[in-house]
């Protein structure tokens, strides 16, 4: 990265960990209100020990009040034993009564059928299982269940159809994934969560970055001058930004716009839903 480059991510960075300074009161307002106007009181979440899950952790008990707060910790076999530390390191500190829910021998039955099954189909499968199980004790406590997504993840498509992008209720779906850091250093998230690498924890050794292949700060800053600044690619380029960086960053977000839309209705009549029978998410309420 030539020097000019990175003094503008760094200058670009500083300004997007800035302007969330004053969001939390606006999150948790956002929250108390999205989930108390559809009639329920308590949410659900996946605890993972990560960042992103973490923030939100702090943020609903600000909404809520610990009780009518219930994490997830949902392990598979594989899992790395410091993110099963950091969850209870948050349910600790917040004083929540997280259910720890192990996923091994449901993914290991089903893929026994199958043991040659990519790692690709191994994580999705985990991710939809997890949901599935937060849909199922949002049953059990009359609750909506909460989205742990950042909006760096949603424009990359780095997320699972109807698994980790499966919720009700996103409170950090604008907010990039150095923004998540600042604001969730800003509330207290312990040290080793803020600084360790990014992971979906869905096999050993894998990390975010690694699988994106560049960082989460190239894509906030380039993300944020394309989707946010309206700038054209000839002007990011300009930048210093590598062409196929920019090209490889563009055509993930373009790919992936199906994961972040409600699926596609054929219309037959006058009135389709989605299309044009359009009422608020609290209508009737």
């Amino acid at each position: 990265m030539n020097t000019n480059l990175h003094a503008h991510m760094e200058q670009t960075l500083v300004r997007l960990r800035e302007s969330v300074r004053a969001t939390a009161p606006i999150l948790v307002d956002f929250l108390r209100d999205e989930v108390e106007k559809t009639g329920f009181h308590d949410v659900v979440f996946g605890l993972s020990g990560g960042i992103d899950s973490a923030l939100v952790a702090y943020l609903a008990v600000e909404a809520f009040g610990a009780e009518r707060v219930h994490p997830v910790i949902m392990p598979y076999r594989l899992s790395s034993a410091a993110s099963l530390r950091d969850a209870q390191a948050i349910t600790s500190d917040l004083g929540l009564k997280a259910d720890l829910v192990e996923i091994t021998p449901q993914i290991d039955a089903y893929f026994s059928r199958d043991p040659s099954a990519s790692l690709l189909r191994r994580g999705n499968k985990m991710a939809r299982e997890r949901m599935s199980i937060l849909f199922d004790h949002a049953a059990v406590y009359r609750a909506l269940v909460l989205g742990t997504s950042n909006k760096t993840e949603l424009l990359l498509g780095y997320g699972t159809q109807f698994g980790d992008l499966g919720s009700a209720v996103n409170a950090l779906g604008d907010l990039y994934k150095s923004q998540v850091r600042a604001l969730a250093e800003q509330l207290g998230v312990p040290a080793a969560i803020l600084h360790k690498a990014p992971s979906a924890d869905l096999w050993e050794e894998q990390t975010d970055e690694k699988e994106l292949g560049f960082t989460y700060d190239e894509a906030d800053v380039l993300l944020h001058h394309w989707v946010d600044r309206w700038l054209t690619r000839a002007e990011i380029e300009a930048l210093g930004f590598a062409p196929e960086l920019v090209e490889g960053v563009m055509r993930r977000v373009r790919l992936n716009h199906y994961k972040r839309v409600p699926p596609v209705i054929a219309k037959l009549s006058s009135r389709t839903i989605g299309i044009d029978f359009l009422y608020p998410r609290d209508w009737g309420m």
